[in-house]
C-alpha cells in the first residue's frame, strides 16, 4: 500500500468587505463612497423586508433568494458512521436558500 500524502492546509479565502465594496462601486459610478455605502445598507433592508413578506426575491444579475421550511426531526437513535447515537428532536425552521443567476454560473 502506498504511503499517504500529507494534507496541505488550505489558505483561507477572504471575501470583499462592505467598505471595499462601497469603494469599488464609488470608483465605477463616480459617486461618493458614503452614498454607495448607504445604497448597500438600503438594499440589505429592502431585501430583508421582501424575503420576510413574500419568501422570494431576485436581485437582478446576481442571485435569487428563496425561503424553505425545514421539517421537524424526531428524537431517537440514528446510526452515524457505524455508531448508534441518540439524537434530540429539533423543531421546524425556515431557512434562506440562494441561487445564483445562470450568467454568474457561466462566468466562473
Amino acid at each position: 500500500m502506498a504511503p499517504m500524502k500529507s494534507m496541505k492546509k488550505a489558505t483561507p479565502v477572504k471575501s470583499i468587505s462592505k467598505s471595499a465594496l462601497a469603494q469599488a462601486l464609488a470608483d465605477a459610478t463616480e459617486l461618493k463612497r458614503s452614498a454607495c455605502a448607504s445604497v448597500l445598507n438600503s438594499l440589505a433592508e429592502i431585501v430583508t423586508k421582501e424575503v420576510k413578506k413574500t419568501g422570494k426575491i431576485i436581485v437582478p444579475g446576481i442571485t435569487m433568494l428563496k425561503t424553505r421550511v425545514k421539517p421537524a426531526t424526531k428524537a431517537g437513535k440514528k446510526e452515524i458512521f457505524g455508531k448508534v447515537c441518540m439524537v434530540q428532536a429539533k423543531p421546524a425552521k425556515t431557512v434562506i436558500k440562494a441561487f445564483p443567476v445562470a450568467a454568474l454560473k457561466k462566468s466562473i
